[in-house]
């Protein structure tokens, strides 16, 4: 399976803000630290809000913060929120794209292994991510706020 930039997007901004340590981190510091679109972020970090895995406030001290502790953060439901649900190939489009889809044995298995490759991150919250925290925000260019939490 593969990740959509969205989703991709999403971790690094969680990554990112998971980092600060309960400081606010705004779009365009995110946006530097990765070299990538702010435009993209932005809707990155709205969906992440929308989905409760970040609060946001604009003007002074506003930001991205986590809305929960990083070890309440199941990364299996984040993918959920980007991603939706699994499609590994055209036979779960509901079009009738695949001609054989209703006799194909194989469509059971592609399910299987998308539920797999989603159970591994379902055991898995953000906080195992950050465990490496000073590594990472060394990485992106910043240092870590001392006594910044990070689970």
């Amino acid at each position: 399976m593969r990740l959509t930039q969205r989703a991709d997007y999403a971790l690094r901004v969680l990554v990112r803000v998971g980092l600060a340590g309960g400081s606010p981190v705004g779009i365009a510091e995110i946006a530097r630290d990765y070299g990538i679109s702010r435009a993209h972020l932005t809707k990155v970090v709205w969906e992440l809000a929308r989905g409760g895995f970040l609060s946001t406030g604009r003007g002074r001290g506003g930001g991205a913060r986590l809305a929960r502790p990083a070890g309440e953060i199941v990364l299996g439901d984040v993918l959920r929120l980007m991603e939706g649900p699994p499609e590994p190939v055209e036979c779960f489009r509901d079009d009738g794209a695949c001609r054989i889809a209703p006799a194909c044995a194989a469509r059971a298995m592609f399910r299987e292994a998308a539920d797999a490759f989603l159970a591994v991150f379902d055991r898995h919250t953000l906080a195992d991510i950050l465990v490496r925290g000073p590594q990472l925000g060394r990485l992106l260019g910043f240092t870590i706020p001392p006594g910044a939490q990070h689970t």
